[in-house]
């Protein structure tokens, strides 16, 4: 019987409506961060490491072939939505922005890229998420349009 095999490793980024900070409470930001995890296990992507501070988050996935990244991401998004808005009532008006940016990663750079993510905090005291991302497409030779990026 032929075997369908894949090693397929996507870093996700994505943030909060309008940016806003509504993960600003770090003890809520890991259990969401462990849920978004959860999520992508069921939907048999190995999650390697989710991470992010107030406003945007960054996954790191090996990619299901029994899945499409969009609805990963789309389901992700989805059902953290709804565990956010069931962990306070402050979270009432929480939103993700709609869109999001995706980057393969090689098997040689997953150490460095979880790094990366695992370093979100300090990162962002010297960077803003619009600079992150602009950088992160720049990298990655993605050409885009600043007016429909940040939504």
């Amino acid at each position: 019987m032929p075997q369908s095999l894949s090693a397929v490793y996507v870093h996700v980024v994505f943030s909060t409506k309008d940016r806003k900070r509504f993960l600003q409470d770090i003890d809520l930001r890991i259990a969401l961060h462990a849920y978004m995890g959860s999520v992508c296990k069921k939907l048999n992507c190995s999650p390697m490491r989710v991470d992010g501070v107030e406003d945007h988050v960054h996954i790191l996935i090996n990619l299901s072939r029994d899945t499409t990244l969009g609805n990963v991401i789309k389901e992700t998004k989805r059902l953290s939505n709804i565990w956010l808005k069931a962990q306070s009532n402050d979270l009432h008006d929480f939103k993700w922005q709609r869109g999001y940016s995706c980057f393969s990663v090689s098997q040689s750079n997953l150490d460095s890229v979880v790094d990366y993510i695992n370093r979100q905090a300090e990162h962002h005291t010297r960077m803003t998420y619009e600079d992150e991302v602009r950088n992160l497409l720049k990298k990655h030779g993605i050409e885009f349009d600043e007016r429909y990026v940040w939504d």
